[in-house]
């Protein structure tokens, strides 16, 4: 059962794509998803070279960061209301081929002013992407098949953030910082083209449903306590491993010395664990539930963080950085499922939890810097202290997540 404090929706048991056109989408959605993360995740790693060629410091042009993800996570919340009345299929679309304009156009910025500015501009055309993804898998996908199918998008996801965190530290010195975006934008918008033969076309009929009745039913969705505890969880997950991941190019450089290729290696394992195993933890999770993998994931985490914050020599210190995503692996697609199980709109569930997802990962890299302050060892300790609270509170709020 999902909990006795919330009724669960009334999903069709199955969606109208059956056999090789139900896994072209997948596979397209999934490869969006990759590429969309990738190109967000490639700038951490080159702050310090961006800051240079910039003409900067690493705390300015550090804020692109939050730039493109709380305007991403802001417009989540106008994406899933649209996607309801025009279809899921044009808003991804246009999200792919506006989003691949504005990255390669980011190639030109002349400043750091101008470099945030394009980061925000990106951020809101790219947040039509995943979140719809997830919204039309929710839509073609029965609810006890969702966890495999949300592994293989997170494990796209998860898979970029690896690529992306790895290739934008190896190839900037050959590429330089504007061969990277433009490389991006011409990935994405080839994926559009495969996008727009390969995407279904609309599985639910359009909903019109009055901008003040879609407010009312974002409230709604937090007013339940399944509701709340998730979309809760979300935040603090999101905080937690954004403020980590964001400055781990920063430690690495201050703590080892070690140059752009010696960055991009040791983040090579960051992703890596969800890409190979997200579809393996989605199909755990419908068949033992989330009840157990949430709070497991939480506790991987706040552990790995805590061995960072022992100052480790560089072999643990990497091991730890890779292992730390798996405990994301284990929780924010599982996260996904049970969103998608709300009762209502799909879309207004998925866009609420992408703008909180958002919203966590921007203020999570701004909330790291402010407690970088005394240095590298005591922001990961605060960080991985946090992360074992959320671990033992999720046991019991988390305990009706079972298979239904």
């Amino acid at each position: 059962m999902t909990g006795s404090d919330w009724i669960p929706a009334a999903h069709p048991a199955g969606g109208p794509l059956d056999g090789p056109a139900r896994s072209a989408f997948l596979a397209v959605v999934t490869t969006a998803a990759f590429l969309t993360f990738a190109q967000a995740f490639m700038v951490a790693p080159i702050l310090p070279q961006l800051a240079t060629a910039l003409g900067t410091d690493v705390g300015i042009v550090g804020l692109a960061v939050p730039a493109y993800l709380i305007p991403y996570g802001l417009m989540t919340l106008f994406w899933g209301p649209l996607s309801d009345r025009t279809g899921r299929r044009p808003v991804i679309l246009g999200s792919l081929v506006v989003f691949a304009i504005l990255t390669a156009a980011t190639a030109l910025a002349a400043g750091a002013p101008a470099f945030i500015l394009m980061r925000m501009a990106t951020g809101i055309a790219a947040s039509g992407v995943v979140p719809i993804s997830l919204v039309l898998i929710g839509d073609v996908f029965p609810f006890a098949e969702r966890g495999r199918a949300l592994g293989w998008l997170f494990g796209g996801m998860a898979g970029g953030i690896a690529v992306g965190s790895t290739v934008g530290a190896l190839a900037e010195p050959a590429l330089g910082w504007n061969g990277l975006f433009l490389a991006s934008g011409l990935a994405v918008l080839l994926v559009a083209g495969l996008a727009a033969a390969l995407l279904p076309r609309r599985q639910q009929p359009p909903i019109g449903l009055p901008w003040r009745t879609v407010a009312d039913g974002y409230w709604r969705l937090l007013a339940h306590a399944r509701g709340l505890r998730t979309y809760s969880y979300v935040l603090v997950n999101a905080l937690l491993h954004s403020g980590i991941y964001t400055w781990l190019g920063v430690y690495l450089v201050q703590r080892f010395g070690l140059g752009p290729v010696g960055v991009g290696l040791a983040l090579l394992g960051y992703g890596v664990p969800g890409f190979l195993f997200g579809p393996l933890i989605g199909r755990l999770a419908d068949t033992l539930g989330r009840a157990r993998i949430i709070p497991t994931g939480m506790l991987v985490a706040g552990s790995c963080a805590l061995v960072l914050a022992a100052d480790p020599p560089l072999p643990v210190a990497v091991t730890a950085i890779a292992v730390l995503s798996l405990g994301y692996d284990m929780t924010q697609p599982l996260f996904g499922g049970i969103v998608t199980d709300f009762p209502g709109s799909t879309a207004q569930a998925v866009g609420l939890m992408a703008f909180v997802l958002f919203l966590g990962f921007g203020t999570g890299s701004l909330a790291f810097q402010a407690v970088l302050g005394a240095g590298f060892p005591p922001a990961f300790a605060v960080f991985g202290a946090c992360a074992l609270l959320a671990a033992a509170l999720a046991v019991p709020l988390f305990r009706l997540e079972r298979p239904q």
